[in-house]
């Protein structure tokens, strides 16, 4: 066999075998797992491949493209693994116990072997806008939000982008960059020095791009917390926390996880929303939504910003 000889069916997928990546790997995992959908079918079909059975067809693949990068020079190794791959003398039996030993690389994609059970807890669409509608809605009258718009801002964010609660409670005024001609988006930056303790889990950047409706709601809360920051007397910036206490002492400090589920308790008691619902609930429904619009795995995988995009398919596949 050749490089760039053989492809996978060229008329197909568009793609030679050498050209592959993440996506096309993780499509390939996905058809593994869950098989081709027919309308009809000759015989009763197969049952899902066990995650060790899975866990070896997808080490053998990736073994198979090591391989070729040290016979070849195939790139698609580089593209499937974290970490490069380093030559190393011989290993002693207890060498995995030195911490001298750096981690060697490992692949983007995974199997999981114990997959969650049942579906991931929903919010539809109109128990959404409920919600956001409980917190602050328009006046028409007076031409101006009535409510809590730090609340919809924060419940928006959550249902648009599918970020999670900590990351929406870290954002600075700075991280939301509004379109100007373009397609908005949020960058969820990591900082270890919140005042309100807030982490990006496992402490990865990344960019969430947002519709015109969000761009326009942060900016009248924008608007709105300037006006209020003036009356206090108290100086904000664009390194400024976005989510703060308008109305309860401390004035302006960043908005902590607590008052959150206070807010949340509270909403559920006037019975909006699900009984049990959490703001986590937003996060399941953002990534449902995608992938019932056809969205690739992989691309919600990184929207989430999960680190492996078999993380996406065991949760909501």
């Amino acid at each position: 066999m050749t490089t760039g000889q053989w492809s996978c069916g060229r008329g197909r997928c568009g793609h030679k075998w050498h050209e592959l990546g993440v996506p096309a790997v993780a499509g390939f995992l996905s058809w593994l797992r869950n098989g081709r959908t027919v309308e009809h079918a000759l015989v009763e079909p197969e049952q899902a491949p066990a995650p060790e059975t899975l866990e070896a067809r997808l080490a053998a693949l990736i073994s198979f493209y090591r391989w070729q990068e040290a016979a070849f020079a195939v790139p698609v190794a580089g593209r499937l693994m974290r970490g490069a791959p380093r030559r190393a003398p011989a290993r002693g039996l207890l060498a995995h116990l030195d911490a001298r030993t750096a981690p060697g690389p490992s692949s983007l994609v995974r199997v999981r072997r114990h997959r969650h059970r049942g579906r991931q807890p929903l919010l539809l669409p109109t128990e959404i806008q409920a919600i956001l509608d409980c917190c602050a809605r328009p006046d028409a009258w007076l031409g101006e939000w009535a409510g809590n718009l730090r609340d919809r801002l924060l419940f928006a964010l959550l249902a648009e982008t599918g970020m999670r609660l900590g990351e929406a409670l870290g954002l600075r005024i700075g991280d939301f960059v509004m379109g100007r001609g373009g397609t908005p988006y949020v960058e969820i930056v990591p900082r270890e020095d919140n005042p309100n303790g807030a982490r990006v889990k496992m402490m990865r950047p990344r960019r969430v791009y947002v519709g015109a409706d969000l761009e326009r709601l942060f900016a009248d809360y924008l608007t709105h917390l300037a006006r209020r920051a003036a009356a206090l007397g108290i100086g904000i910036g664009t390194h400024s926390p976005l989510l703060v206490n308008l109305t309860r002492p401390p004035l302006l400090a960043a908005l902590r996880e607590g008052t959150v589920r206070d807010k949340t308790a509270a909403l559920r008691k006037k019975g909006i929303g699900p009984s049990s619902w959490t703001p986590h609930w937003f996060r399941h429904s953002h990534a449902t939504a995608l992938l019932l619009a056809g969205t690739p795995e992989w691309v919600v995988s990184r929207r989430l910003g999960h680190a492996h995009v078999q993380t996406t398919l065991d949760l909501y596949g």
